[in-house]
């Protein structure tokens, strides 16, 4: 069946779903716009832009141009909306996932825009990139939020910020300090709280596990294989005492850090453990991990340690030379091997919605340049396709059910 012929059989659904997301855009043409836009996007065919949903469904291109780019609707209303009704009615055994992706752009007008690197390019291009805290079960995942940005030239140009809309109060934050003030975001709402998961340019910022951890969150979060860490049975506790009247503090005797990577072929042939996290197109998806205890060295000082014991997860596949990806995690002691794999490995789940959000929906053909225009055209796309994804999850689910 197209997308069409689908979009048509489910439009009631449709409208039940983004009507108390659109109410907080208040004035009715606002809420009129909002619709249409999504109705574009969830059709097939030519770019997602203004002029092209316009042209393709009959309206007006410069009112849709102007509620798009320049109406000074708050979004931020639309996604806590569009959260807690997006996971109404799915698992609470939820993680948590954030990572970025590129929005390939020409020319330097773009808000965010410049010269980095991409995951989506797999190298450094002229690009803005997004940051998405992410809703994942094991029947789908879901966006909650999306940050751009704005690299630190942008964010000490007044000319170009207020050329392009940019508030006052937004300044550089570095990518994992916008994860973090989506997650602030999250906490406020309705939702299941879930167990935090990213890659390596993430995991590797100490201040962001010391944060995660200030929040009372667990996560399992990617390191490089240079990350220097210590095993439980080598972190001693010598208590001392800074004189008299002064509280006891801990001094540490330690050893030099190993890497993680030192640490994995260190580790006996017992250790090692084959683990099927999911059923893959191509049959099960299957790997050999280890996972031991240990303590993250990075930014100690004077033998104070920062980190706590946790968990290393290692995955080494049979035949490789060496192991293929490190996890740090401070879930609880008595954690399974087969859980911290299920956990590091959900995180497939973003790179394939990424994949969807840019070929079926058109998340990256906005063709505007503003800090507002961007925020709303990713909140009207994270609307629709929240949808369609919990469409799909309902059809599997009445499939079963019909042919029990």
């Amino acid at each position: 069946m197209s997308s069409n012929a689908y979009l048509e059989e489910s439009r009631a659904r449709l409208e039940a779903f983004v009507k108390p997301i659109l109410a907080k855009l208040g004035r009715e043409e606002r809420r009129r716009w909002g619709a249409f836009w999504i109705q574009g996007l969830l059709m097939e065919g030519g770019r997602k832009t203004a002029a092209g949903i316009a042209n393709r469904h009959g309206a007006d291109a410069q009112a849709l141009q102007q509620f798009v780019n320049q109406s000074p609707w708050d979004w931020r209303p639309l996604r806590k909306a569009l959260a807690e009704l997006s996971v109404e009615s799915l698992s609470s055994r939820c993680g948590w996932i954030l990572d970025d992706t590129g929005f390939p752009k020409k020319g330097t007008h773009s808000v965010g825009v410049t010269r980095q690197y991409s995951g989506t390019l797999g190298k450094i291009g002229n690009c803005q990139i997004g940051v998405s805290l992410n809703y994942a079960t094991d029947d789908c995942c879901v966006p909650l939020d999306f940050e751009l940005y704005l690299p630190e030239e942008w964010a000490g140009d007044a000319h170009r910020r207020r050329k392009a809309g940019v508030p006052e109060e937004v300044g550089f934050r570095a990518k994992w300090q916008l994860a973090l003030q989506m997650i602030d975001r999250a906490l406020e709402c309705r939702i299941p709280i879930g167990v935090v998961i990213a890659d390596a340019g993430y995991g590797i910022i100490g201040q962001m596990r010391q944060a995660l951890r200030e929040r009372e969150l667990r996560y399992v979060l990617g390191v490089q294989q240079s990350a220097g860490v210590w095993l439980k049975q080598e972190v001693y506790v010598r208590p001392e005492y800074q004189g008299r009247g002064q509280p006891r503090k801990r001094r540490y005797d330690l050893p030099k850090p190993q890497s993680v990577l030192e640490v994995a072929k260190k580790l006996t042939p017992e250790a090692w453990h084959k683990v099927t996290w999911r059923q893959g197109t191509k049959g099960d998806l299957s790997s050999r991990f280890a996972a031991v205890r240990a303590q993250p060295s990075a930014g100690h000082v004077q033998h104070q340690i920062r980190d706590i014991m946790g968990w290393l997860l290692v995955e080494w596949p049979e035949g490789e030379a060496e192991p293929v990806k490190y996890w740090i995690s401070n879930l609880p002691e008595d954690t399974s091997l087969r859980d911290l794999v299920y956990w590091a490995k959900l995180r497939w789940w973003v790179e394939q919605n990424y994949e969807q959000l840019k070929q079926q929906i058109g998340l990256d053909h906005f063709e505007g340049r503003s800090w507002p225009g961007w925020h709303h055209h990713v909140t009207l796309c994270m609307i629709a396709f929240n949808f369609l994804v919990l469409e799909t999850v309902r059809a599997k689910k009445n499939y079963w059910v019909d042919t029990a």
